[in-house]
């Protein structure tokens, strides 16, 4: 059977057209690079602010619950892909090195306005 088409050979029409707000985006990937932000209209006439580079994140230590700014060094993996890590794109669950640590990406950088990460403590194994 050909896709689009009814048992008799006739075509399916569509009901409408898309709206705008159905459209899907192009995808959008945060690379590791001097900050660059781009401002989108949202539905509703809202602003939103995304990142395209970036190389400051919002680290929050667990333990001392204080949040500082520092530098990204490098992504050392991403439990999604790791062809990802090797391209420097920062995305959540992502495992980054960074002048305070080892840090873990806690939100989506792709659709925010910054990087928020929780400091990675490592365990010591005893012998």
């Amino acid at each position: 059977m050909n896709k689009g088409r009814k048992i008799s050979g006739g075509k399916y029409h569509k009901i409408r057209k898309t709206r705008k707000h159905e459209r899907i985006r192009q995808k959008r990937t945060v690379k590791l690079s001097a900050t660059k932000n781009k401002k989108l209209r949202a539905r509703g006439g809202k602003k939103r602010t995304i990142l395209l580079t970036t190389n400051i994140v919002n680290i929050t230590n667990q333990t001392t619950k204080k949040t500082t700014k520092t530098k990204i060094k490098n992504v050392l993996e991403t439990p999604q892909n790791r062809f990802l890590a090797r391209q420097n794109i920062l995305q959540k669950g992502a495992i980054i090195e960074t002048e305070a640590g080892k840090a873990k990406i806690t939100n989506r950088p792709s659709q925010e306005g910054s990087i928020n990460a929780i400091l990675v403590i490592e365990k010591e194994i005893k012998q």
